[in-house]
């Protein structure tokens, strides 16, 4: 073996799979695209593709068939006994599928620009049972867990597999010096001669407790410390990449010099806890780890809402991971949660807490309220540097960017409180605001729909979309549509909530008091049948169960009802006192 390719073999043995075809025959690939069916690749199929082309994925060579996904689900291990406990599958819609003939059909994968990344040699096309599947993989079928969700509610209902060619990477054009594939990785580890490599996997800013406890992982074990954040899809409300990788960037000094290393893993989580622990141990041998830090609830979502249970046990990720370490092919560093005791100033397991030490901590929500509320967050749970980058990406509520969604029937006011709420707005001034009303957007985004539910859901769609874009921006969007379908408004709450503030208003007024003001016989056309798919009379109106504010414009004037949706803002500090003082 020469020292050119000694840094692709895995420390324990294998072959580093690498799917990306030579120039030539790349070239060639792509010359013949036109005669196979092309898929776009959704954003998690798209993660999944390069980790399959660059070998972060090996032993596998494609999207699973169907004998190794069955094999996955039920055994965690491959058609051949290899061990590899999550299906890496390729969804599509039945349109799609029927379109192929295994053995003989190619699909070139394209991403959303429809640049050509891979060809995929069809051998299998099936419907798989997804419920099943989620069941078997996560032990759940909930959809608060976001990969049985996926696979339930998300996912495409056919599954194609089969060897993969890759003509190219996908492209990304941020932190390109950090995104490395497993073998620069090893390339750069042998550069630096880094024989002993322990990976920390997170998906959050790293903290004081996530600093000291890397730190004690690496000294423990007397190897390299390699930062390998995910940046791909992970858990729902996480903060976004950008800000995380420039936190992480931060922090790299606090280390001793030359002992820790950053680089990016374009990883789709599934939060699958225990078996995700394992993959994730498989994805680092592959980049040349020797070791892998597994904490507390290794890549689980929390709790079941409903049950009030966590999806899995405190350390059930370490007892499975412990299980199949020699097949793994890399050591397990297990840690406790680290907490912070006060009267000595340090932070330590949160097994080696004693009767009567004074534990400080601060949660995820509480450090979010902190954040929404500009108040201090203090030294002892993290860097002050750390502290600024995150103010930068979640500044206090009165900064932020926030929607306020009317929704109600025809007639019930909407429009009337909605422009009394832009004019107090823009009396107080500070943010631009912007007004969406159903009848503007009709005539302006979606002068081409019709008033079918598909039509209307739609138009509600594109209201969130721009609302989102608003929103992101620190502008504030006032929309007026009826929206009358609950799943719709639900999508639009989820497009928004991540950007800023999200106030759903329902304007609940009865359809008798609404029939009573139509002054453009709209009801009676309705009544009549000569309007089709009218809300509150042919077509249903879905009442809202999670609106922030409920209005009944038969008991309140416009100005009093839009007088209450301001306090509300207040209440949240939208607006208000803080908004004035800066």
């Amino acid at each position: 073996m020469t020292a050119a390719t000694s840094h692709l073999i895995p420390p324990h043995g294998g072959e580093l799979v690498q799917l990306i075809a030579q120039p030539e025959r790349a070239a060639e690939l792509k010359a013949h695209s036109k005669e196979w069916p092309s898929w776009d690749l959704t954003a998690r199929q798209l993660c999944d593709l390069e980790l399959l082309l660059a070998g972060g994925f090996s032993p596998l060579r494609g999207f699973m068939t169907r004998a190794d996904y069955e094999g996955v689900c039920h055994n965690m291990r491959l058609a051949n006994g290899t061990l590899w406990p999550m299906p890496i599958t390729l969804d599509v819609t039945e349109e799609f599928a029927r379109k192929l003939t295994p053995g003989t059909s190619k699909i070139a994968l394209r991403d959303p620009e429809g640049v050509m990344l891979a060809v995929l040699s069809v051998e299998d096309v099936w419907q798989p049972d997804r419920k099943a599947e989620a069941k078997a993989v996560f032990n759940s079928t909930s959809p608060a867990h976001p990969g049985a969700d996926y696979a339930i509610n998300k996912a495409n209902p056919w599954y194609v597999g089969g060897p993969l060619e890759g003509c190219q990477i996908p492209a990304h054009y941020d932190f390109r010096n950090l995104r490395l594939t497993p073998a620069e990785l090893r390339a750069e580890f042998a550069r630096m001669a880094w024989r002993k490599v322990v990976a920390f996997q997170t998906r959050n800013p790293m903290h004081r407790a996530h600093v000291e406890l890397a730190f004690r992982a690496a000294k423990q074990v007397e190897a390299n410390l390699l930062i390998h954040p995910v940046v791909g899809m992970t858990k729902p409300g996480d903060v976004d990449y950008y800000t995380r990788v420039r936190c992480y960037q931060l922090l790299l000094s606090k280390f001793p010099q030359a002992t820790a290393k950053l680089s990016l893993l374009p990883l789709a989580m599934r939060m699958g806890g225990p078996r995700e622990a394992v993959w994730h141990g498989i994805i680092r041998k592959n980049h040349g780890c020797t070791h892998i830090i597994v904490g507390r609830d290794h890549a689980g979502p929390g709790s079941d809402p409903e049950t009030k249970k966590p999806f899995y046990g405190p350390y059930e990720a370490q007892e499975v991971f412990k299980k199949h370490e020699a097949d793994i092919g890399v050591t397990m560093v297990p840690f406790n949660m680290m907490v912070y005791l006060e009267d000595q100033d340090r932070y330590v397991p949160d097994d080696q807490v004693k009767n009567g030490d004074r534990v400080l901590n601060i949660s995820g929500t509480e450090l979010r309220q902190r954040l929404n509320e500009g108040r201090e967050i203090p030294a002892w749970f993290t860097y002050p540097e750390v502290v600024a980058e995150l103010r930068r990406s979640f500044p206090p509520r009165h900064k932020q960017g926030v929607t306020i969604f009317f929704t109600g029937l025809s007639g019930s006011g909407k429009s009337t409180i909605a422009n009394v709420l832009l004019t107090k707005f823009l009396e107080a001034g500070g943010r631009p605001v912007t007004l969406l009303d159903g009848d503007l957007v009709r005539k302006n985004l979606s002068s081409e729909l019709g008033f079918s539910k598909e039509h209307r859901d739609i138009n509600i769609r594109r209201i969130g979309y721009v609302a989102s874009e608003i929103t992101k921006n620190g502008g504030i969007a006032i929309c007026a549509p009826i929206a009358p379908y609950d799943a719709t408004r639900k999508h639009v709450r989820q497009l928004i909530e991540p950007y800023g503030g999200f106030i759903l208003v329902h304007i609940a007024t009865s359809v008798e008091v609404c029939e009573q003001r139509d002054r453009k016989g709209l009801y009676a056309k309705a009544r009549a049948g000569i309007l089709k798919e009218f809300t509150g009379i042919s077509d249903p109106y879905e009442v809202p169960a999670d609106a922030e504010v409920v209005i009944n414009t038969g008991e309140l004037s416009p100005e009093e009802a839009a007088q209450e949706i301001f306090l509300h803002l207040e209440r949240e500090g939208f607006i208000g006192a803080a908004a004035e003082a800066n």
